[in-house]
């Protein structure tokens, strides 16, 4: 209590006591003037006392009712305060929109279990993790993202077995605590129950919120050095379970730890490779067809590590999009391959892959201007990829900044059609300049009739669309006839060579026709135009 608050509260109690020693003058008073005394006149003769006697009597009475007053209110307010302080304890210890408790009364309940290990008893951690949460938040809003949040509370609850802890330890992830009674198989049955409630659409506002949940699972033991030990080892389970797809459970294994601390050696290695420039352009021919005569080359990273030698894009571009790495690697290809690109033919397209993430950059279309300006690049050159996944993150940022780009003059590439979320409507309204053939359809339209039969409509949809088609991964004679004959526009894959470096790209050039007697580097372009 602050002292201001104590020298009130002091102030009150004078001013009371004050009023009721008043009031008991006044009952004396009242007393005297009316003879209501008078009754005991005996007693005060017979012991000698008098009316100052009565006076003090009464003032004594005032008295003890204003400390039996204040004992009452002391302990209203000792009860009230308790009250306050249980209230305060529990919000604490529980999540204000689930009602769940929350990440520090889980741990507490996590440690109790941890102690409890040695008497004989089990218990094991479900950490849940939502798939595809923030595209919910995205497209509906954050009123419609709690609404989910608190479906799964109310799922988790429901599902949880008598003795266990259900808890939201921050924005979309939930854990359980949860008693082992039945082994290994009784968890796998929860998790998979965790996984299939979580799965059932949530309704809200007439539509139907789709998510889905990766569980790790983590049995407490001695081994164990608290609570945060045990949690880590759910969490490693849960992160291999989204790397095996998303939507399933793990259970934690001794060797993830492992896996944890290679894949954190990876992303620091990672990252001194782009600050250094270690990972480097490889270009891959395009071709038109029937013709074959290269008209373009794709950008493709190639990772050039010390110990290991080229590292496979497939191991790094995933951790360089999680980490937002992304971007300053990509920056960096299209730089290099911008230079590179100036002493090539001036009817050569350079294609470049942009990760779905660096779409919701407002400022994309400004950064590669920047970059077309620094290296005297031509925008009519350059033809960014965008893959299907890209759309449905942000359609409007996406529609912007394909705009953007496309006021450059940059051209644009809808990569690995069939294979994502497109649509007609999105073909329509974001006007693409080309359409590539996923590469899973390129490689069995001889081998499927139903292949080949989804491969011909691709390519009579983009006609139709005035969009030019690129068939990926042709790497048969046959599968280049067959495309030819149904109208694709180009190819690419190992039949007209492999990535590779500026050096080899060169001399396939040269062997298609002498540099020396194509157009002048792009500078001297630039200068001219």
């Amino acid at each position: 209590m602050s002292r201001e608050t104590s020298n009130a509260w002091g102030r009150g109690e004078m001013y009371e006591t004050l009023c009721l020693l008043v009031i008991g003058v006044g009952i004396w008073f009242v007393g005297v003037t009316l003879g209501t005394f008078d009754s005991l006149q005996g007693v005060i003769v017979t012991y000698g006392l008098n009316d100052l006697l009565m006076l003090a009597a009464c003032m004594g009475l005032a008295l003890c009712g204003a400390s039996v007053r204040k004992s009452i209110l002391l302990r209203r307010l000792m009860l009230e305060r308790d009250a306050a302080a249980a209230q305060a304890e529990a919000i604490s210890r529980h999540d204000g929109l689930t009602g769940l408790a929350n990440r520090r009364r889980f741990i507490d309940a996590v440690g109790r279990s941890l102690s409890a290990v040695t008497t004989g008893s089990s218990a094991a951690v479900l950490l849940i993790d939502l798939d595809r949460f923030k595209p919910v938040n995205d497209l509906y809003g954050h009123a419609a993202g709690n609404a989910v949040l608190c479906a799964v509370s109310e799922r988790l609850q429901q599902l949880l077995p008598s003795g266990g802890v259900a808890a939201r330890l921050g924005g979309d992830e939930f854990a359980m605590l949860v008693p082992v009674e039945q082994g290994s198989e009784g968890l796998t049955r929860l998790a998979q129950a965790v996984i299939t409630s979580i799965a059932v659409p949530v309704s809200w506002n007439q539509n139907d919120l789709k998510v889905g949940a990766t569980v790790g699972v983590a049995v407490v033991a001695a081994d164990h050095a608290d609570a945060d030990a045990v949690l880590h080892a759910a969490d490693l389970a849960m992160y291999q379970g989204k790397k095996d797809g998303r939507g399933n459970y793990r259970f934690f294994r001794s060797a993830m730890d492992e896996e944890l601390r290679t894949r954190a050696r990876l992303e620091s290695e990672l990252r001194l490779a782009i600050e250094t420039g270690a990972i480097e352009p490889y270009y891959q021919p395009v071709v038109s067809l029937p013709e074959k005569e290269i008209v373009g080359v794709e950008v493709l990273a190639r990772w050039r590590h010390p110990t290991r030698g080229l590292v496979n894009p497939a191991e790094f571009i995933p951790i360089a999009e999680e980490t937002g790495m992304i971007a300053d690697l990509s920056y960096n290809l299209i730089r290099r391959a911008c230079i590179d690109a100036r002493a090539w033919p001036s009817h050569l397209i350079l294609a470049v892959n942009i990760a779905p993430h660096q779409f919701q950059d407002a400022w994309l279309a400004e950064r590669i201007l920047a970059i077309l300006t620094e290296t005297g690049f031509p925008p009519r050159r350059l033809e960014v990829e965008i893959t299907e996944s890209a759309l449905i993150q942000d359609l409007e940022a996406t529609r912007a900044t394909l705009l953007s780009l496309r006021q450059l003059g940059v051209r644009i590439a809808l990569d690995d059609f069939g294979t994502g979320y497109s649509s007609l409507y999105h073909l329509r309204e974001l006007k693409f300049d080309k359409l590539k053939i996923d590469r899973s359809y390129v490689d069995a339209i001889t081998m499927s009739d139903e292949r080949a039969k989804l491969v011909d409509a691709i390519i009579k949809l983009g006609t139709s669309l005035g969009l030019s088609t690129t068939a990926e991964g042709i790497e048969t004679d046959a599968s280049l006839h067959w495309l030819s004959d149904q109208g694709c526009n180009f190819g690419q894959g190992y039949l007209f060579g492999r990535a590779m470096p500026k050096a080899e790209i060169d001399a396939v050039l040269s062997a298609q026709g002498d540099l020396a007697s194509w157009p002048a580097p792009i500078d001297a372009f630039a200068e001219a135009s």
